[in-house]
């Protein structure tokens, strides 16, 4: 099995403290900015930041519907961490200042990707799909924040 990994970024038109702030929310900004490819949204504990525990279903193609529970920890300032429960896929949010009331959003997931050809597919175009579906979710989360 090899590590897929999906990074994507985005400049936004907010100061940082502000993104984390919305990013942090789960139990109110983070179920606004989520796609169609989001369904099942639950906050089970918690639902700000460290702590939290979140429910939901990725569907990433017309087959491939991942169920996730997630733990939310903020290992460090600017920081959230996702692992899911029931896959070894985590995501990391991080968010930085990028100059005056602009901040930098860097979101990157890795999991354990099938082995054989079926993980060569997954490897190769499953990053692809997921940088699309955060970019849905950046561009909501601007559109948040910059209000």
């Amino acid at each position: 099995m090899a590590q897929v990994e999906a990074t994507t970024e985005r400049v936004v038109g907010a100061d940082a403290e502000t993104v984390f702030d919305a990013l942090a929310d789960y139990t109110g900004t983070r179920a606004k900015v989520l796609p169609e490819h989001f369904s099942e949204y639950e906050v089970r504990e918690g639902g700000d930041g460290e702590g939290t525990l979140v429910h939901w279903k990725l569907q990433a193609t017309s087959k491939r519907v991942r169920d996730c529970l997630l733990e939310v920890s903020e290992p460090a300032d600017g920081e959230l961490v996702e692992k899911d429960r029931n896959s070894s896929m985590v995501t990391t949010w991080r968010v930085t200042p990028a100059g005056e009331g602009r901040a930098r959003v860097v979101v990157h997931t890795t999991w354990q990707g099938a082995g054989g050809i079926g993980g060569f597919f997954e490897k190769t175009f499953a990053p692809k799909g997921l940088g699309r579906i955060y970019d849905a979710v950046l561009d909501k989360l601007a559109a948040e924040v910059e209000k």
